[in-house]
C-alpha cells in the first residue's frame, strides 16, 4: 500500500485551473521531487495534501485512508510533517526549546519553561539533525542551513510517515544543499518515512529525489526517474529548456 495517494485531484480558483486532474503515489523511503515553472500548481497541490485547501474534485489517501479536507493540525497528528519554503522557528527561544515546543504539542500540551521535557527524546532528535552541540543556543542566532535543520527536526518531532519539504534548500549555499538532502534521504530510507518535496535547484532535484514529477498548468506532463525526465523533450520544452540541455 502507498503511504501516499493522489487520485484525480483538482482545484480552481475563479477561472483559473491551478490543478487538473492530478494522480500519483509515494512509498515509505521513497524521495518523490514536485517540479514545474511558476505558477504549475506545486504550491496549490502542496497546500491541499497539507490540509491548507481542500480540493474541487479528488481524493487524497493517507496509508489507504481519505485525508482530503482534514485540517493541518489533524493531518500532524495522523504522522504528516511539513517544512516550509522559509523556516519557521520561535527565534528567541534555544533550538532545544523549539524542539520541547513541539513534542509537547504533539502531545497535546501546552509548552512552559518551568516544566521537565522529553530530554531524551529531544536529544535524539538533536542528534539526527546534527544540533547537539548548538540545543542552548537562541535560534536568532542561528546560521541559516542550521535553522533548515531545526525546522526539519521540529517535522521529525511528530514522528511522521510522510514528510512534505516545500523547498527545503532555499536560501542555503550549495554544500549546505547537499548536506541537508543527503540527510533527509538517510532518515527517509532508514526509517521508511515518504517524502515529498518541491524544489528549483536541479542539482538537487536529480541528484537526490528517487522519481521526479513534472506540473504545467495545472496537469501532469511528466514522471519517472530523473534520468527519465531529464531526457523528456516535453520536460525539457516547457520547464527545463536549455538548463539540462547541456548537462
Amino acid at each position: 500500500m502507498s503511504t501516499l495517494e493522489l487520485r484525480n485531484l483538482s482545484k480552481a480558483f475563479g477561472g483559473v485551473r491551478a490543478l487538473a486532474g492530478v494522480s500519483f503515489s509515494l512509498s515509505g523511503g521513497e524521495l518523490l521531487a514536485l517540479i514545474g515553472p511558476n505558477g504549475a500548481g506545486k504550491s496549490t497541490c502542496f497546500n491541499l495534501i497539507g490540509g491548507q485547501l481542500r480540493p474541487d474534485a479528488g481524493e487524497i489517501f493517507f496509508d489507504g485512508k481519505p485525508i482530503h479536507g482534514l485540517a493541518p493540525r489533524r493531518l500532524f497528528h495522523l504522522g504528516i510533517g511539513r517544512t516550509f519554503q522559509v523556516a519557521a522557528a520561535f527565534g528567541s527561544l534555544s533550538v532545544r526549546e523549539n524542539i520541547e515546543v513541539a513534542l509537547r504539542s504533539r502531545q497535546g500540551r501546552s509548552f512552559s519553561l518551568f516544566q521537565a521535557g522529553n530530554p531524551d527524546r529531544t536529544k535524539e532528535l538533536l542528534e539526527r539533525v546534527g544540533l547537539l552541540e548548538q540545543a542552548q543556543r537562541p535560534c536568532a542566532l542561528l546560521a541559516y542551513g542550521d535553522l533548515k535543520r531545526v525546522e526539519l527536526a521540529l517535522a521529525l518531532a511528530g514522528r511522521p510517515r510522510l514528510l512534505l519539504m516545500d523547498e527545503p534548500t532555499a536560501g542555503m549555499a550549495s554544500e549546505e544543499r547537499g548536506e541537508l538532502m543527503r540527510l533527509v534521504g538517510s532518515l527517509a530510507r532508514g526509517e521508511g518515512i515518504a517524502v515529498l518535496f518541491t524544489e528549483h535547484d536541479m542539482d538537487v532535484v536529480f541528484g537526490h529525489a528517487d522519481r521526479v514529477l513534472v506540473l504545467s498548468e495545472g496537469a501532469l506532463i511528466a514522471q519517472g526517474t530523473p534520468a527519465a525526465v531529464r531526457a523528456d523533450a516535453r520536460v525539457r520544452r516547457v520547464y527545463l529548456g536549455d538548463e539540462l540541455a547541456d548537462a
